[in-house]
């Protein structure tokens, strides 16, 4: 790569910093360090520097407000909504090098770690205490803790254990300034003026950068058993789901499509969980707290059927079962990647489901005739996934187009639902043209003002929620 005087320069003084081998200019490191999972979006970073220290990160962000240039904070680039691409020449701050479990105490049930520590691995380590950290997703395996907290991510467990949010009980973090501040300090109590923690998460770094948090940890589920059952209605998962959370403790509620079911039982090879065909399926987990769930569970699937709610279902013997059946869900995203979806990661109130589902897939069945629609999702906590799949025919770039202008209509019904245009994905770039649809322009503003506090140069992550050239129009807070 041709690098001008000013890259040059740039690459000396980060090198200064965290040293010559982490440094990374390579076409090869700046395409694979310079994005996330979104593929919308030019990749165009002029530089990668890995930090390993607190410090570090300091020096380099106050590098950033002199130099000055533009700095785009990364995690585990698992992200949909290109909140970590770098577009514009800006420098990429990766966080893989802060991967230490760093503290745990058992009467706190509360671990420190780095931001760069993966998911999976806080997951691994709770349960080498005999302890859960029930934040759960697909990507648990590359996506890290710093990037989870800072879009407030979801998952699988939501219904039961909520987001991200709740389990963040301290934090530290670098401002766009460079100031380091010690937030909460894992306290479970703590009634001392702002919260400024709850600000830093989901802000996808656009007002600091996370490097380090204490995390709770819970008890682990006893014995989780799983429920798929047949729904021909996707409306109908709405008393399904008031049916068993009367009388089971759930952990976790999703559906998908006969389409789905299908991409995911061709690409992985996997077993139907009946014979039974329906247009969409209803993933139950429950815990099996006393020996009477089981049969509980089996009287609730004859009331459904009797209903005429569901038309078939299974229910796993074993941890292994269980497994299997998780797959045919969480296994969907990464098999309908190859068809370069367009993706939607909208949510409503758990009531207002049924509602919304049968408008949104009577608007998009209506606008898009030709193209494969595809949905899942997280309905018991209000959360739906839809994704519409690219035809070979069509160039990707029309394709994105298309789906964009049909977007504005979808949105239009999440704001007459009093929704949330993006429920875990995030703002980035892919939903920033969006954002009025859940927030309004009163809010925006307030935002804004907030983004100018903590970042009045705006060195971090340019261009993603909301425009900076909006942010400079503003007076001081």
């Amino acid at each position: 790569m041709l690098m001008t005087i000013d890259t040059l320069r740039l690459v000396s003084s980060l090198s200064e910093i965290v040293g010559d081998d982490w440094v990374k200019t390579d076409k090869a490191d700046l395409l694979t360090y310079g994005t996330d999972w979104t593929k919308q979006f030019p990749v165009a970073p002029s530089v990668i520097v890995m930090p390993k220290t607190v410090a570090e990160v300091q020096a380099v962000v106050k590098l950033a407000n002199e130099t000055p240039f533009k700095l785009v904070p990364s995690g585990g680039r698992t992200g949909l909504s290109g909140g970590a691409v770098a577009t514009d020449g800006e420098a990429v701050l990766i966080l893989d090098r802060m991967n230490q479990i760093l503290d745990f105490d058992a009467a706190d049930r509360q671990v420190t770690c780095e931001a760069g520590v993966v998911t999976e691995q806080l997951q691994q380590f709770a349960r080498s205490q005999g302890l859960f950290y029930p934040v759960d997703f697909a990507s648990s395996g590359s996506s890290q803790l710093g990037g989870n907290v800072a879009t407030n991510a979801g998952g699988i467990k939501v219904i039961r254990y909520g987001m991200t949010r709740s389990w963040v009980t301290g934090m530290k973090v670098v401002t766009g300034r460079g100031d380091l501040l010690d937030l909460n300090r894992g306290l479970t109590k703590n009634a001392t003026g702002y919260d400024f923690r709850h600000l830093f998460i989901g802000s996808e770094g656009t007002l600091g950068i996370i490097v380090e948090l204490t995390m709770a940890l819970s008890a682990p589920p006893l014995d989780p058993a799983v429920l798929i059952l047949g729904v021909e209605d996707m409306t109908q998962t709405m008393p399904v789901l008031e049916a068993f959370q009367k009388k089971l403790s759930l952990t976790a509620f999703e559906f998908f499509s006969e389409q789905a079911l299908g991409h995911v039982i061709a690409e992985k090879k996997l077993a139907r969980p009946f014979e039974t065909m329906s247009n969409f399926y209803a993933l139950i987990e429950f815990e099996q707290r006393g020996d009477k769930d089981l049969e509980s569970a089996m009287e609730l699937f004859q009331h459904c059927l009797d209903q005429g709610w569901i038309v078939d279902g299974t229910v796993s013997q074993s941890l292994t079962q269980a497994k299997s059946l998780w797959r045919l869900r969480e296994d969907i995203s990464e098999t309908i990647a190859q068809f370069t979806p367009y993706k939607n990661d909208i949510a409503v109130r758990v009531s207002a489901v049924p509602q919304f589902l049968r408008a949104v897939d009577n608007l998009v069945r209506e606008q898009y005739p030709d193209f494969e629609i595809i949905w899942f999702g997280h309905i018991g906590d209000g959360n739906v996934h839809l994704n519409i799949l690219k035809p070979e025919y069509l160039d990707a770039q029309a394709f994105f187009e298309q789906c964009g202008g049909v977007s504005n209509q979808v949105f239009s019904l999440v704001q007459q639902y009093g929704g949330s245009i993006s429920a875990e994905h995030g703002v980035g770039l892919l939903k920033k043209p969006y954002l009025n649809y859940s927030r309004d322009p009163q809010e925006i503003n307030y935002m804004r003002l907030i983004k100018k506090a903590f970042d009045p140069k705006g060195v971090l992550n340019p261009g993603k929620v909301f425009d900076l050239e909006a942010c400079k129009k503003i007076g001081t807070a």
